[in-house]
């Protein structure tokens, strides 16, 4: 397969870009900063520098012709302001998609948050993230040229993944090391049947392909 990944140098998005290289897909990540190409040639992706706060959909969809899956891992990240969650988290995805729909690229996989809501109350950076999500969401829900597929881990950690993992529409809150949540990204490209799905991560006991089959077709 060949999978392009928004937010390429991300925490999450260096780590399945390895797991995806490693199984001998091939992978390229899309980057802001030309500086962090390197990173991504040692994960084994390529790197395609693009501003996605700034392309058009036809300069994104161009990157995207030709691939099997898009995954959408990109945020404005910790101690960005509101309106980088705005530009960032919701119209880069929702630019994303749509080149995505343009390129004829149909498996979308997009990185959410547990709590994600557009309808989500208060003034807050956080809440204007929790709703930037979620709009994003609600958006690529609304498109029906994508098999897409919503991720929405709970509390990310650094620790080591255990491979072990809950996977279901609602698992309540926990944390979930981002080992684990690219790990399960790699599975989820790779199975259309959990297409039309809005899924919750935490660490759990089911091996992570063994959670994502039992999701599948749901």
């Amino acid at each position: 397969m060949r999978i392009v990944i928004a937010g390429g140098h991300g925490q999450i998005a260096l780590r399945l870009e390895r797991l995806l290289a490693a199984r001998g897909d091939e992978v390229a990540g899309i980057i802001r900063k030309p500086e962090q190409a390197d990173d991504l040639r040692q994960a084994g992706a390529e790197p395609v520098v693009l501003d996605l706060e700034s392309a058009s959909v036809d300069e994104v969809a161009e990157r995207l012709r030709g691939a099997d899956a898009a995954v959408f891992a990109a945020g404005a990240g910790p101690g960005s302001g509101a309106t980088r969650k705005d530009t960032v988290d919701k119209a880069a995805a929702v630019l994303f998609a749509d080149a995505a729909v343009a390129a004829g690229v149909r498996r979308f996989v997009i990185v959410s948050s547990m709590g994600a809501d557009p309808r989500h109350q208060g003034d807050e950076i956080f809440d204007v993230y929790l709703r930037a999500k979620g709009e994003a969401d609600a958006y690529v829900r609304g498109l029906d040229a994508l098999d897409w597929t919503i991720l929405r881990p709970g509390q990310l950690t650094d620790d080591a993944g255990t491979g072990l993992v809950r996977l279901e529409a609602r698992t309540g809150r926990g944390p979930i090391p981002r080992d684990d949540v690219a790990a399960v990204l790699a599975e989820l490209v790779d199975t259309s049947a959990t297409a039309g799905l809005t899924l919750e991560l935490i660490s759990g006991s089911a091996p992570v392909s063994v959670a994502v089959k039992a999701v599948a077709g749901n």
